[in-house]
């Protein structure tokens, strides 16, 4: 079941909105913004926000972690003023409701949104602080680009896509040289690794752990 985080300071309604989806959704609630584990944001499918919370409104939740979410974002508001939708919407909300609304139309955007993402392939992968632009083919530590060559690149991407799986130093090479290549696999990844650690250290991070007698899996480290 797709994931929805939905997060106000109004537990009755909370309690309403997951009442409403739950039967088609799995719906976790936060009692307000400040209880949010940012870790946890990359893993939601769809998120409900309010706008107007005491501790840290929805537009202070988007400036702060909107670049961690690769998920519609539908922002819930007491005021039908242009000025907040479009705030919102330059935060990076994709959906506007207006306080009150009837359950049939928070389900019908909630499937309306998830429908269209189900149809468009993210293109975006996040592991924070680092991204994969899927379009660009390019790698971003926060906002600053981390320069790859081709192979170093596919490398990355392959293990960033099956993050915590561990890969051989053979599986590497044919993933990214394919079947009919030849040369050192050993000698070849092996330096493809030093080469993308030395990138990754300009940033204080090294993104590749060494599974000793395996191979390689993606976990990012600070140095």
């Amino acid at each position: 079941m797709m994931k929805i985080l939905v997060i106000d300071d109004d537990e009755d309604l909370l309690k309403l909105i997951e009442n409403a989806l739950s039967k088609e959704y799995t719906v976790e609630t936060k009692l307000g913004a400040n209880r949010v584990n940012p870790d946890e944001l990359k893993h939601y499918d769809l998120v409900i926000l309010d706008v107007m919370m005491p501790e840290m409104s929805g537009f202070d939740f988007l400036k702060q972690y909107r670049e961690l979410i690769d998920a519609p974002i539908i922002l819930l508001t007491a005021k039908d003023f242009e000025k907040d939708k479009l705030e919102g919407f330059a935060l990076g909300a994709d959906d506007y409701v207006t306080k009150p609304f009837s359950i049939k139309e928070i389900r019908a955007r909630v499937a309306a949104h998830l429908r269209r993402e189900q149809r468009q392939k993210h293109h975006r992968l996040i592991d924070y602080p680092v991204s994969c632009d899927l379009i660009a083919k390019q790698f971003f530590y926060e906002e600053t680009k981390v320069s790859l060559t081709s192979s170093e690149y596919e490398l990355c991407e392959l293990l960033l896509k099956n993050k915590g799986q561990v890969f051989s130093k053979e599986q590497l090479y044919t993933s990214i040289y394919g079947l009919e290549a030849v040369g050192d696999s050993q000698t070849t990844i092996t330096e493809r690794v030093k080469q993308i650690r030395a990138k990754f250290d300009l940033v204080g991070i090294n993104p590749i752990k060494t599974v000793w007698g395996v191979g390689y899996k993606w976990q990012i480290e600070k140095d």
